[in-house]
């Protein structure tokens, strides 16, 4: 179902992460543009941080799986870089369609460094998605930060 990335291998791509990350930094400064990797350091720090596993490469609907004895709990990783300022930010889509059974939310400071992870269940994130009132919420999946960590459980703080 995983496929487990070794510690080695973790660490060689904590290393081109960390590269990404200078890089990202330095082409915002230059730009005032995203370099786009938010998804890629998110998914990274959270495997990283909350002892997951990646799941398989273009697997459907989620990005990540945690392991405790027998049971299996698979996550899609959601990514925000938080930039002073800025309000309003949302999530991307977040599919009902596809099977999972939580959300983890990385939030990113201004240098793609970990903040905070929220944890959020499907049946909360679901709840949250279909009441009436939200273009974006009901029709594009999508969230905002502050909703998502209001029906949601911060499970890591720096």
């Amino acid at each position: 179902m995983t496929e487990r990335v070794s510690a080695a291998d973790l660490e060689e791509v904590g290393t081109i992460i960390r590269s990404a990350k200078r890089l990202a930094n330095r082409y915002r400064t230059l730009t005032g543009r995203p370099l786009g990797i938010t998804g890629e350091v998110a998914e990274y720090e959270a495997v990283r941080l909350l002892g997951l596993e990646l799941a398989p490469v273009r697997q459907a609907g989620f990005d990540a799986v945690r392991k405790n004895g027998s049971t299996v709990e698979r996550f899609q990783v959601k990514g925000r870089c938080v930039l002073s300022g800025k309000t309003g930010q949302r999530l991307g889509k977040i599919d009902l369609e596809k099977d999972w059974d939580g959300v983890f939310l990385v939030l990113l400071d201004k240098v793609f460094e970990p903040t905070a992870i929220y944890e959020a269940r499907r049946e909360d994130i679901k709840e949250a998605l279909m009441r009436p009132g939200s273009k974006a919420r009901n029709e594009r999946g999508a969230l905002s930060v502050s909703k998502f960590k209001s029906i949601g459980k911060l499970i890591w703080e720096s």
